[in-house]
């Protein structure tokens, strides 16, 4: 197998991961803790605000459908720690009947046709409750070389990132690695702030961002993500190449929720 110099760092939920149904199931255990009459509002307007386009929000812009959950949360009165019950029970529903996921157009084809080059890496805030269960549901088992749970996005990300660049050939460009995701303050910054790749996926971007790639849909950066892949000169000889110790982890920490 060829030396893999270059690192591609994906998000789960909203890139790797795609649908509603993990959200839906956050904002119905929110509601199970409010009164009745509240929780009947509560969920209307969870569903017209999250199939509403991004400009529509009246009321206030969250980042991705799990921010909308929390704003809608904390204006009925809802504690941080009552969310993070019901969001960590919302997980253990993660791709099942009740929180159904689906995969991006022809990803695992991709993962494995880039694997001889890149190492891959999936990074999630999300802690690792069902985790293992959802990858095989999308189709993805094993498809990772490292997955990284509880990141605590966007400030637990620098030292993974940094982690993960150190690993690179003495010399190689921090460009070397691409990180994707769906949220630009959490995927993608902080690795643009290390001078890496990033490829943004998902809704129009806020005007601050500044990805390298940018697309609606995971599929459509496929092309531009295989030219980038192209790019990787070979190492020259006596170069070290990445960590041949960095294989599949599954981290534990505290999830950041």
């Amino acid at each position: 197998m060829p030396s893999r110099e270059r690192v591609l760092v994906f998000d789960f939920d909203g890139t790797v991961s795609l649908g509603h149904g993990p959200i839906r199931s956050y904002a119905r255990f929110v509601a199970a803790g409010l009164p009745t009459a509240a929780a009947v509002e509560f969920l209307g307007r969870f569903e017209t605000d999250i199939s509403a386009p991004p400009s529509a929000t009246r009321w206030a812009q969250p980042i991705d459908g799990y921010d909308l959950v929390r704003l809608l949360a904390e204006q009925y009165d809802v504690t941080a720690s009552a969310r993070s019950a019901a969001y960590l029970a919302s997980r253990q529903e993660l791709a099942t009947n009740a929180a159904p996921v689906t995969s991006p157009a022809g990803l695992a084809d991709f993962l494995a046709e880039a694997r001889p080059t890149a190492y891959l890496v999936l990074a999630t805030n999300a802690p690792a409750i069902r985790l293992e269960e959802a990858l095989a549901a999308l189709g993805l088992a094993g498809a990772f070389d490292a997955v990284h749970t509880s990141v605590g996005k966007p400030d637990g990300f620098g030292p993974l990132l940094d982690s993960l660049l150190a690993r690179l050939p003495v010399g190689a460009s921090s460009a070397n690695l691409t990180s994707i995701g769906d949220v630009w303050e959490n995927d993608l910054a902080p690795a643009y702030m290390r001078g890496a790749t990033t490829a943004l996926v998902g809704a129009p971007p806020p005007r601050t961002a500044t990805p390298t790639y940018r697309a609606d849909h995971l599929h459509e950066l496929y092309p531009a993500l295989r030219d980038w892949l192209d790019s990787a000169t070979p190492l020259a000889p006596g170069t070290t190449s990445l960590d041949p110790t960095f294989t599949t982890a599954l981290t534990t920490e505290k999830a950041d929720q």
